[in-house]
Order: C-alpha cells, then structure tokens, then sequence
C-alpha cells in the first residue's frame, strides 16, 4: 500500500532528525573551524580520567486518582453493589410499614411508585423519606414514576396536571409538547421524582389498535408509524431534560403488534418484528433527543431471539440495544416482579438473566422479592467471574449516570 506523500516527507524529516542527534559523523574532510579546540592527540579519550557518577534520585511514579465512580465501585460492598441494579416498588402515597424496613435494609439503587398518590407537596415529603431510607455511602436513589399521561399517571394529586394521552400529545406540534413536558417534569421534580418511566416509543398500526391491549387499547400511542411517533417521542424527551428530569423510551423493542398485556397474560408473542425493523426507528430518534434509559419489554419476539424473552435475550440488548442503536448506557427492564409474563421464571434468575444479557436495572413491583433478587445477583457473582465483571460493569452504568444528575456524593 502506498504511503500519502506528507506521511512519506514526515518519515524522512524524522529520519534525518534522528541522524544529526543520535549517528556519528561520516568519513571525509574535517569541518571543525581552525579556532576550534583539538582532541587531544597524545591519549585517547576513553583512557581520560573519570569521576564516579552519582546515582541519581528516582522521580517517584504520579499515582492517578480514581474517578468519584471507581471510589465509589471500591467503597461498595458486592451486596451494595447489587441492590444498584433493583428498582423497588414503593407506594405513591408513601412507603407503607411493610416496604419502609426492606427499602432501610436493603438500600435498593431505584424505587419507583405504585398506585395514586396524594398533592405534589404529599409526594415531596414521602419521597424525602425513600430517599434518606435507601441512599446508601453518598449514592442516592433514583425515584422513578409513570408520567405518561391519559390512563397511565401516577402523580395526579393537586399541584399536579393531568396530563393528556399520548395520542393527544402526538396532534400537537413538537413545541408545545416540549413546553408542557417541561412543565410536567418541571412539577415531578419538585416531588422529588427524578426520572419518568416514559416516553412509549411503540408503533401500534391502525389495523391493531383495539386489539393492541397494552398500548393502543389505552391510547398510549404516538401514532401509527414510525414517522409519526419520533417527534413527539424527541419532542417529550427534551422537555423533561429541561426540568432536569431523566426519561426512558419503552418498551423496546416493540409492543404495538402484540394482543395481550404482560402484566396481565403470559405467553405474549411478537411474530412480526424482525432485527433492523423500520418500527424500532423512534427508539433511536428518543436516544438521539437525550433519553436516559431504554426500557425491554418481557415479550417473546420469534423472529428475533425464539428462545428468550426479549429481557433476556443478548440478542435484542447486546445486539440490537447495545450494537444496533449504539447504546452504552443504562437498559431497564419492564416489571419483572409483579408481571404475569414472568410468573414461570424463578425470582432469582430475573434478576441474574437479565444482567448475564446485557441489562442493568430491574424493575420489581413487589418489594417484598427485593432481598431474593439481590441475592442472587450477588451469589452469580460470586461463582461466576465473567457475571461478576457485568454486574460490575452495570453498577458502573448506573453510578455514572446518577453522577450526571447530582446523585452521588464523593469526597
């Protein structure tokens, strides 16, 4: 293969630059002016007397500080470690007397809310006490809520809007719909709620709506095709970022062409959506926009990975999340503690496949399998060096982006 000419030239200029420095001079005329001082001619140089060289101090080696993240990885028991990868359910209202002393114990890194919850100033003080209950070495919590809109809001006490549905946002035009997202986010935050469990970047086509249970049954739905989903999805997104409130773009990858609801049925099949399909396009419009999670639906997708669930699949998060759409940070499940889709899978290995496959937080609405599903993240790690450097990558995930949002303390 040919060199470039300027790398060519920059070779020989190095080359003759080393030459003048380094290599003695060739045989020929003398060019040492008459002035010059003479070698001496009666004693060779090497036979000169010499004084011993001192030995000289050695320059001590700069030991490069860890990052606030590695500090943290450090100061994190592995247990610590892996109740960062669980999102606990909590009541809206507050933790009840059942789940306060399991969020005390067992510090999980996320709750998120379940149920109705009461005024925003209510939510503001309940959320104080999740916060001092599960911050755990200066690592504070995220606080997670759905905040779609329509039949999904979770905070719709006063002080909060009701927020309309997704179908009704997706006739507005993008700037109106970051202003009132903004204002939405604007209202979480002051709740002391730091990340919305939206927005649904699922395609549902026309010809399923009402056969669409999760999503087009509900009016969850932007639009119909990819075009008409990815504004408003960037549109949502960017408002919440500019309350400072972190989004998740769900439920990848796809829910619009099942029937049945996981939460509800098992046995849920997507025998439609292949890799690379043109539907998984607003996903990538809502990372562009500056989502700060991607949430994987416990769906079984047959042309895609037949024998796994997408939460569990390396195909659909390594490959397709992690490859296709060049995502490097933080992949959430959908519920995985409370959903009938999941009911067959030992609680454990909810936790232990989803991390194996490529993911990072779990989400689990019954707080009372936290402490299971904890432990056997920490009992994998323990016997198996290769779950172990993922679990260690996924906490790294996480601390880096409750960093980027003010939730870990260093010093």
């Amino acid at each position: 293969m040919r060199r470039p000419v300027a790398l060519v030239a920059m070779t020989a200029l190095v080359v003759a630059g080393c030459s003048d420095s380094q290599s003695p001079p060739t045989a020929g005329p003398s060019t040492v002016p008459s002035s010059s001082v003479p070698l001496p001619t009666t004693q060779p140089a090497t036979e000169q007397p010499s004084t011993p060289a001192e030995t000289p101090t050695p320059t001590p080696t700069p030991t490069a500080t860890p990052s606030c993240i590695e500090q943290k990885l450090q100061t994190l028991t592995l247990r610590e470690q892996a109740a960062q990868l669980i999102m606990t359910g909590i009541s809206a209202s507050g933790m009840t007397s059942a789940q306060r002393p399991i969020v005390q114990k067992e510090k999980p890194g996320s709750v998120f809310l379940l149920g109705n919850s009461g005024s925003l100033s209510h939510t503001r003080t309940a959320m104080a006490a999740a916060n001092t209950a599960a911050t755990v070495k200066g690592v504070r919590p995220l606080i997670a809520a759905d905040q779609e809109g329509g039949q999904i809001q979770r905070l719709k006490g006063p002080g909060f809007d009701r927020i309309p549905a997704a179908t009704v946002q997706g006739s507005w035009s993008t700037d109106k719909l970051t202003a009132r997202a903004q204002q939405w986010g604007g209202q979480l935050k002051q709740a002391g709620v730091n990340v919305d469990l939206a927005p649904v970047a699922d395609v549902v086509p026309t010809s399923l709506k009402s056969q669409n249970a999760p999503i087009g049954s509900l009016d969850r739905e932007y639009g119909n095709t990819p075009e008409d989903v990815g504004p408003p999805v960037q549109a949502f997104v960017r408002g919440m970022q500019k309350a400072d409130v972190m989004t998740t773009v769900k439920h990848f990858p796809g829910l619009g062409r099942v029937r049945g609801n996981t939460d509800f049925s098992s046995g849920v099949v997507d025998n439609v959506t292949v890799r690379g399909d043109t539907d998984l396009q607003p996903y990538a419009d809502g990372i562009k926009a500056g989502a700060a999670m991607v949430m994987i639906s416990t769906v079984t997708y047959t042309k895609i990975d037949p024998k796994n669930r997408a939460v569990f699949s390396p195909t659909v998060i390594q490959g397709m999340v992690r490859g296709d759409l060049g995502w490097s940070g933080v992949v959430i499940t959908d519920d995985v503690g409370a959903a009938a889709e999941v009911a067959s899978v030992p609680v454990g290995q909810r936790a232990t496949r989803f991390v194996a496959a490529g993911g990072d937080i779990v989400i689990n609405a019954k707080v009372g399998l936290t402490a299971t599903m904890v432990n056997a993240l920490v009992v994998k790690a323990q016997q198996d060096k290769a779950f172990a450097a993922k679990l260690t990558s996924s906490v790294r995930r996480v601390l880096t982006l409750k960093q980027d949002h003010g939730l870990v303390s260093c010093g």
